[in-house]
């Protein structure tokens, strides 16, 4: 499908929903690109990048996708499955011996958000640690005592702390830190240059600064260690890598198809009922048609991405402001380009 096959409007269509939420100028704004076939059909920035020395967004600008990170991890996972490493239907003992109920809890349930481990970012001492350098097996400790909320495989609960557990089972296993295996592993098999493990400190090229709005106006985002959400969401992006990590596991360039299928397949509970999660990923629909789609949400920052497999459209949204969400944007725009193309 060739950029000129588009209806005449479809531009102007998206142009206007991006802009009743990001219409201003000069308020941090966001990235959105939409891609048929692998090939990006519209690509644009909104607003400021930074507002203190008033860059304008460009497509190029490099965003904290918070949550988004799951599905890296996931894969990640799956890779070491693919490797003969693990079997998602290990216990968590098998690697964290000490772990409360470990013999119970499977990677499966973690990768679901079915184990029912009580979320760090429920607890009401996360403050006290939030911009502390955490190790992996610290920030494990700081949850892993917590009363569990339900049995594992009782029922689907979004859960960071879960990801939190993969990632430290990625780190001793693989004998590396989660930052180096995804950056080997995935960015540089994906061809992603521009994505990394996010810092405060280090000099990130094209980077979008995060904000949020008080009742004066907007402010720089609150800091917070990222060492606490570590595998859960501590990644950075651009829309552009985005778009090859979408590619990389279309064409298998990471994890066979085998493995990939299990990210991208709905589960059952205990009592057999299905949800619409598989590893990293929610599996719902965009007009009848199923979809695979996450979002992020991390201080300062707002993510969502949304990829039709039948018809090949992916739609990707950033946000450099926590008070501008791109999901529902961005499944409105999956939902006109697949009507746009029908046409």
């Amino acid at each position: 499908m060739e950029a000129q096959q588009l209806p005449q409007n479809y531009e102007k269509k998206i142009d206007s929903l991006i802009g009743t939420e990001f219409g201003n100028q000069n308020d941090p704004g966001g990235v959105f690109l939409v891609a048929k076939n692998g090939k990006p059909i519209y690509r644009k920035a909104f607003g400021k990048a930074n507002l203190e020395l008033a860059v304008n967004m460009t497509p190029e600008n490099v965003f904290q996708i918070g949550s988004m990170t799951k599905q890296f991890t996931a894969v990640a996972i799956l890779l070491l499955e693919q490797q003969g490493k693990l079997n998602v239907h290990d216990p968590v003992s098998k690697y964290i011996k000490d772990y409360p109920g470990g013999d119970k809890i499977t990677i499966h349930h973690l990768l679901t958000h079915t184990s029912g481990i009580k979320d760090f970012t429920r607890m009401k001492s996360l403050s006290s640690i939030a911009q502390k350098e955490m190790k992996p097996e610290e920030m494990v400790s700081f949850f892993k005592n917590e009363p569990v909320d339900f049995t594992p495989g009782e029922k689907f609960d979004y859960n960071n702390s879960g990801y939190v557990v993969l990632g430290y089972i990625i780190e001793l296993i693989s004998g590396d830190t989660y930052e180096n295996f995804i950056q080997k592993n995935i960015f540089d098999q994906a061809g992603m240059s521009d994505s990394y493990y996010a810092s405060d400190r280090k000099v990130i090229h094209k980077r979008a600064y995060g904000y949020h709005k008080k009742e004066k106006g907007f402010v720089n985002k609150t800091v917070i260690s990222f060492s606490v959400p570590f595998s859960s969401g501590s990644l950075m992006s651009t829309v552009d890598d985005m778009l090859k990590w979408q590619q990389a596991l279309n064409q298998n360039k990471i994890v066979n198809p085998d493995e990939s299928q299990k990210a991208f397949q709905k589960y059952k509970l205990n009592n057999n009922e299905e949800f619409t999660y598989g590893y990293g990923w929610h599996l719902k629909e965009i007009n009848g048609v199923p979809d695979r789609e996450h979002g992020g949400s991390v201080f300062g920052f707002k993510s969502m991405g949304v990829y039709i497999p039948k018809e090949d459209i992916y739609v990707i949204g950033f946000s450099n402001c926590d008070c501008h969400s791109p999901t529902e944007i961005t499944r409105n725009i999956a939902k006109i380009t697949q009507t746009s193309l029908k046409k």
